[in-house]
């Protein structure tokens, strides 16, 4: 089959691409902005890309059109499919009927959490000599890719709350018909889609009705958005973690290079788990990972031993090099709970008397809206000085930072932000940059500047 991949320079699909690809079908794709490192990911599977969404491209007359969530009505390549009738699928959907259709598949949701999990769970699994095939919406280290076929019926995927496609409202995670489902947690995000949480739950709660009878859901016990999901129905095999009933840990030690823990289930002690991510969010990621490899068939103290050799995903707490004595460390934080859990682990490694300098892009589709700016003052708390860019947004940053005083600096022209963080900087310094996106190269930029000084 040949398939031509809408939006294929995204994180999903670009993934989609590359299974597609491995499953012998032959792919093109396009985007409006074609550029490495995805442009030369997809190019060296041998799939060939077009700049730009222009009608001229029906001409391709590929057997199938898969359609990302990035393109919407208006878009000149979806109005010429449409007219000519051309068969059109979603990514998710045809995700779920080529590849998931008799796979066992373990999806893990929440709103924070999901690519840290996931790529642990995937390890731990790959580790235990299963071979599972994957789609992570972002790169483990320990892999050199975000997405593969695998060779066994295991399917580890990063399941999304975000919306299908155009012509499909629902969550993507509604396609995928999960045996394990893990959900990390649950609160308000994605506001240019969902009015508030409550439509949220909703759509996790479609997601739970998916689940087999024989399916196990992985519950963070802690959390009482999910609660209320729960109490809508429940059909399958429940297990909770972070609880003295279900998984639990103890005797954490956070030391300079890893943080260890004693992994329980109940009164059973199946080992002690070295990783070398920092922060409670970190230990509940990987307790969530041991439980559903359990679910899959992996021994946990099989799972342990894997952790340990976890080396985590890019983009999150990515140390990206030390200059003029200063570190520098990226992380995809963005949102109120995920920058005030980033900073908590990473103080908790790196101690109360340290200097975090945390530099911060609103970039993200619900930060730009301004809805969660009451909240951001409260998150960045445990951050020495603050450096928020403001380019392009259409809220008053500095009045949301009030709060934080002397210790908060709103820029909108990067050159300025990027020299005032350099002279703020002083050796022995942490700085923390959070962003989803590029952020222009900060990081670089940053160090760079701090070796010339």
């Amino acid at each position: 089959m040949h398939i031509h991949i809408l939006g294929i320079c995204g994180t999903f699909m670009g993934g989609i691409a590359a299974i597609a690809t491995q499953a012998g079908h032959r792919v093109t794709g396009c985007d409006a902005n074609v550029y490495p490192p995805m442009s030369d990911q997809l190019r060296s599977l041998g799939i060939e890309l077009v700049e730009g969404f222009d009608a001229s491209q029906l001409a391709i007359r590929p057997d199938l059109w898969v359609v990302g969530n990035v393109v919407s009505r208006g878009n000149p390549l979806i109005e010429a499919i449409l007219d000519a009738r051309e068969p059109y699928t979603s990514g998710p959907q045809w995700l779920a009927e080529q590849v998931l259709r008799g796979k066992w598949v373990l999806a893990v949701a929440g709103t924070h959490g999901k690519t840290t999990t996931a790529s642990m769970l995937a390890w731990i699994l790959e580790a235990a000599g299963r071979e599972p095939g994957f789609l992570i919406g972002g790169v483990p280290v320990n892999f050199p890719v975000s997405a593969r076929l695998g060779a066994s019926e295991l399917f580890v995927i990063e399941a999304d709350e975000y919306d299908t496609a155009f012509f499909d409202k629902r969550s993507k995670f509604v396609h995928y018909r999960p045996r394990t489902a893990v959900l990390n947690n649950l609160e308000f995000d994605h506001a240019d889609i969902f009015p508030d949480l409550a439509a949220i739950e909703t759509q996790f709660h479609h997601l739970v009705r998916t689940v087999p009878r024989n399916g196990r859901l992985l519950v963070n016990a802690a959390e009482p958005a999910l609660e209320r999901v729960l109490a809508r129905g429940l059909w399958s095999e429940r297990e909770d973690f972070l609880s003295p009933q279900g998984w639990w840990l103890d005797r954490i030690e956070e030391r300079p290079e890893a943080t260890s823990f004693d992994v329980r289930f109940g009164e059973r002690h199946f080992g002690r788990c070295s990783l070398a991510l920092p922060g409670a969010h970190s230990r509940a990621n990987a307790l969530a990972a041991i439980a559903a490899a359990r679910h899959a068939g992996v021994e946990p103290a099989r799972a342990i031993e894997a952790l340990a050799g976890f080396g985590g995903v890019r983009r999150r707490l990515e140390w990206r090099g030390r200059a003029g004595g200063v570190a520098v460390i990226d992380d995809f934080a963005h949102h109120p709970t995920a920058i005030a859990t980033t900073l908590a682990g990473l103080r908790e490694r790196l101690g109360p008397s340290a200097r975090i300098l945390a530099v911060l892009e609103p970039r993200s589709n619900t930060m730009k809206l301004g809805t969660m700016a009451a909240q951001l003052p409260a998150s960045l708390a445990a951050a020495d000085q603050v450096f928020c860019y403001s380019g392009g947004l259409g809220w008053d940053v500095a009045a949301a930072l009030a709060p934080l005083g002397a210790r908060a600096l709103v820029e909108p022209d990067f050159e300025r932000l990027v020299a005032a963080v350099v002279a703020a900087a002083r050796s022995g310094d942490t700085i923390l940059v959070m962003s989803n996106g590029g952020f222009g190269g900060i990081h670089q930029r940053l160090l760079d500047a701090l070796a010339g000084r």
